[in-house]
């Protein structure tokens, strides 16, 4: 299913990113949404923006009733997860699970789609989490949490659009399936808005970010295609998750 694409842009494609991406109260046309399909991805660092934004005001209130840069970046991380309902979190854990415990693709994809955790997708929830709560609690302790929050939220989405773009469906049914496939403007303006957005709000901290997030996220598209031969909506999960980790991490070691 490639993307039903008569436009780059509508109006309502920022409202049905936000009703797709998170759990916050949106008002979706989804009869439109649905018909726009993958051609409306093109917003998903704009979402990112939004909840990042959320996380920061949120992370602020914790700061000024007293709560200690840890407990604080913990409270943001608490939010985010609540934002989005943890879609991209529960696309790590079964990832991790599918890719190293299965042996054959069938098998690895059957893994992926059972809602039962098992050992390696709790170990990388809890490296993850764990690297993102450092990475904020410097950034926090340094006086940086709008910046760095809206900077991560855009250039975490930005690479599921490419990785929708160029990996083929490992499998036929699915919420990536459904979505469809974002043609090359969609992914250009999702880029484009992601860079432009982390360059705005962090100067060319920026820059760093996006080549880390370009490397893990074309380390993981690798491995995904050689182990289940493309990607599912738990790859796509997986890539934000290690995506936002590496824009956290590059900026805490800049900014911090």
């Amino acid at each position: 299913m490639t993307e039903p694409d008569e436009s780059l842009t509508e109006s309502g494609d920022i409202s049905a990113a936000l009703g797709l991406l998170s759990r916050l109260p949106m008002s979706v046309d989804t009869d439109r949404a649905q018909a726009r399909g993958a051609a409306a991805a093109w917003a998903w660092p704009l979402a990112g923006a939004v909840l990042g934004g959320l996380a920061g005001l949120v992370g602020w209130v914790a700061l000024v009733l007293g709560f200690t840069p840890g407990v604080s970046a913990a409270i943001v991380l608490a939010a985010l997860i609540l934002m989005t309902g943890a879609m991209h979190e529960d696309g790590l854990a079964d990832t991790a699970d599918g890719l190293w415990g299965g042996w054959e693709p069938a098998r690895r994809l059957e893994i992926m789609k059972d809602s039962r955790i098992g050992t390696y997708g709790v170990l990388a929830l809890g490296l993850s989490l764990l690297a993102r709560w450092s990475a904020l609690t410097s950034l926090i302790a340094a006086g940086s949490l709008f910046a760095p929050l809206i900077a991560a939220g855009m250039l975490s989405r930005a690479p599921m659009v490419a990785v929708m773009a160029a990996l083929p469906n490992a499998r036929g049914d699915g919420l990536s399936q459904s979505v469809g496939r974002p043609g090359q403007r969609t992914v250009t303006l999702a880029i484009l808005l992601a860079f432009g957005g982390g360059l705005a709000v962090t100067g060319w901290a920026a820059l760093p970010a996006a080549l880390m997030v370009a490397i893990v996220v074309w380390a993981l598209s690798g491995i995904a295609m050689a182990k289940i031969g493309g990607q599912t909506g738990d790859i796509l999960g997986a890539s934000q998750q290690l995506a936002e980790i590496a824009v956290l991490a590059v900026l805490a070691a800049r900014l911090a």
